[in-house]
């Protein structure tokens, strides 16, 4: 795995994905936080972990929660991966061993 370049912590709100339908929330959702990533780490690579997925769809499609509190890693090959903070600190941990 390559180095981390940079790593910064968002809350990213969601309420956006409340102004589409109800059956397309969840997806809209997945969206909102893949342009975020973009957005903010100057980055065309985005990968979301599986947990903050299902943090997402966690209510069903229609639910998904406001807002959501994130961790972004960016490498040296420029691929961005969302993570929920326990995730992130679980594996910084894991490295000092």
């Amino acid at each position: 795995m390559s180095e981390v370049e940079i790593e910064r912590e968002y809350i990213i709100p969601l309420r956006d994905a409340y102004e589409t339908s109800r059956t397309r929330r969840a997806k809209r959702a997945i969206n909102i936080i893949k342009e975020f990533a973009k957005r903010h780490m100057k980055a065309e690579v985005v990968k979301i972990s599986s947990k903050v997925n299902n943090l997402v769809w966690s209510r069903g499609i229609e639910k998904p929660p406001r807002k959501i509190k994130v961790v972004m890693r960016k490498n040296r090959e420029g691929v961005v991966e969302v993570l929920l903070p326990d995730e992130a600190r679980e594996e910084k941990e894991e490295k000092k061993e």
